[in-house]
């Protein structure tokens, strides 16, 4: 089953499945089939192709973003940050974390800063 150009897991529940959609999730998923009046407990293989005609048009009427459109906002939002020299754009760049996490000990692999693991800092005696 396809929906928005994306493959649907056919063996998940269809409240599951359609999550896999960027931009839909759990909680999105279970409004849309009520709003479709599609039961969620009914796997993705199961549905009819009228069923199918009512999800995509409840995603369409209440106007959700999904999959490339969404995609493309949120890139043109991170472009515009960059562009007006704002904190979160700067922070965009570089690559670091833009939410305030601390940058001390974590975000070591978004950093760039992985270490290997060190043994303690005792030298072994040498044999002679």
């Amino acid at each position: 089953m396809r929906l928005a150009g994306i493959n649907i897991p056919d063996q998940k529940r269809i409240e599951v499945a359609l999550a896999y959609l960027y931009g839909i999730g759990r909680y999105l998923a279970n409004e849309i089939l009520k709003g479709a009046k599609v039961d969620g407990a009914k796997r993705a293989k199961d549905l009819t192709p009228e069923e199918i005609n009512r999800i995509t048009q409840e995603i369409a009427s209440r106007g959700i973003k999904i999959e490339g459109e969404l995609r493309q906002i949120i890139r043109s939002n991170i472009t515009r940050l960059k562009d007006i020299n704002s904190y979160r754009g700067h922070r965009h760049l570089r690559g670091l974390p833009t939410r305030g996490q601390r940058t001390k000990t974590n975000s070591r692999t978004v950093r760039g800063n992985t270490r290997k693991t060190v043994s303690s800092g005792k030298r072994k005696l040498e044999l002679k």
